[in-house]
């Protein structure tokens, strides 16, 4: 079998019937994607449907003499004879990595086929559900398979060690304090998402925006995705942020921006701020997903996903607020597992939030469900007399990385929109008894 010419699939049918009678793991692997329309062969397709009844049914996989045992029709018969019939033509030992790779390609290209099916069938009806179909699309091309069974912690600790010494594995946020909470900086390999919290109009856009100039002064590629402000006002944000030129000036420093960017680029030659805006709630996180393959299809590396802001992220799934925030925070996360890189947004606190000191999880505007979803969560706030400061206050809600409590006081030039770190604040505040309120100890 090999995976570099074209796939015979009228045989493969056979290798797959195979190894599904005989093979339970992978059966167990395959059994997900499997459907009986997918097999050409009436014999094999008979035997396949009664195989994903009896794993339906009983959660694992059937053994011959179980199989022989539903075979109490007298066609049934005849299709298992035919389809043992089958494997005395074909070399029964199998490469594993090459008996899955062409499993996963015959999988995807069937399932492909099945909805490309269903498509035509609704065009003849005139009643296409649009929605549906892409969904079926979408879960046709991300089928994969693997054998991987994990980390075997005790047998592998050697490697763990390795990876430990060797993997530098976080991207600072460019501030102190926060690196220190998050035990180095945001993870980089992913498969996390950061949440700011703060009430309206608090600065949540000017931490996000930070954080990504940051991140990208790290020599890291960012993608900033804006729900709420146009690329041109965000370009300005990150245009007075790396010169320090004051925003209201910058219409007149032309000439400046344009050397103190040059001088910028050939100092950071691997850095990349992407800036893409979408209108509100009009995008899901499955369109997000497809705008990001093609940066990646076009050779664009993408160390980080910045997004203000959660909130307006539309899902299709939930019936309000809490179920769609719930949802749309949850699929953020997936995203982070699907390219590698960590997920940083903000959300809205809701009333009880606002002016409140150092406020709990339970402020989290609309949704307990992202505040169990997120890895990290940390408040903005400030008190009345922090306006006249200028000064901001970042303080820990939740954290998987390291402590449950403490805050810092950001200092806020609000002529180039620049966060810097102050002095730390409330470090014997300990969030464990909110955190024990909301169930989420052990999320």
């Amino acid at each position: 079998m090999s995976t570099t010419s074209t796939l015979d699939a009228d045989y493969y049918e056979s290798v797959m019937a195979y190894n599904m009678l005989l093979d339970e793991s992978y059966l167990a692997n395959i059994i997900d994607h499997l459907d009986e329309k997918y097999f050409n062969n009436k014999d094999i397709s008979a035997i396949v449907r009664i195989v994903i009844d009896f794993y339906n049914k009983r959660s694992t996989p059937p053994t011959l003499t179980e199989i022989k045992g539903y075979l109490i029709d007298e066609t049934l018969k005849k299709n298992y004879r035919n389809v043992i019939k089958l494997f005395e033509n074909f070399d029964k030992k199998f490469n594993k990595e090459e008996l899955y790779e062409n499993t996963e390609r015959f999988l995807k290209e069937r399932a492909v086929y099945s909805t490309l099916l269903e498509v035509a069938e609704q065009t003849s009806n005139a009643d296409i559900d649009t929605s549906s179909i892409l969904n079926k699309f979408e879960k046709a091309c991300g089928i994969t398979l693997s054998t991987d069974l994990g980390l075997d912690y005790f047998d592998d600790i050697d490697k763990h060690i390795n990876d430990l010494k060797t993997i530098d594995s976080t991207i600072s946020s460019g501030w102190e304090w926060l690196d220190k909470k998050l035990d180095g900086g945001f993870l980089e390999e992913g498969r996390a998402i950061y949440v700011f919290a703060g009430e309206t109009n608090i600065g949540k856009s000017i931490f996000l925006g930070n954080i990504a100039k940051n991140i990208a002064e790290t020599g890291k590629s960012v993608l900033l995705v804006s729900l709420e402000m146009s690329e041109l006002v965000y370009a300005k944000r990150i245009t007075t942020n790396l010169t320090q030129i004051p925003i209201r000036d910058l219409n007149h420093r032309t000439d400046d921006i344009e050397d103190s960017v040059s001088q910028y680029k050939n100092k950071n030659k691997k850095s990349r701020i992407i800036v893409k805006e979408f209108p509100p709630s009009t995008i899901t996180c499955k369109h997000l997903k497809g705008y990001i393959k093609k940066l990646v299809d076009r050779g664009v590396e993408i160390d980080a996903i910045v997004l203000d802001y959660v909130n307006l992220l539309r899902s299709d799934t939930g019936t309000n607020s809490y179920e769609r925030i719930k949802y749309a925070t949850e699929e953020l996360r997936a995203l982070s597992y699907v390219f590698s890189c960590p997920v940083i947004t903000a959300t809205q606190l809701n009333r009880q939030g606002y002016n409140e000191i150092n406020p709990g999880l339970d402020t989290v505007g609309e949704s307990y469900g992202l505040a169990a979803t997120a890895d990290a969560i940390f408040s903005i706030w400030r008190e009345e007399e922090d306006i006249d400061l200028g000064v901001l206050k970042l303080g820990v809600m939740k954290n998987r990385f390291g402590e449950n409590h403490g805050s810092v006081i950001m200092e806020i030039n609000y002529d180039t929109l620049t966060l810097k770190e102050g002095s730390e604040q409330l470090q014997n505040i300990d969030m464990t008894d909110t955190l024990s309120s909301l169930d989420l100890l052990g999320s």
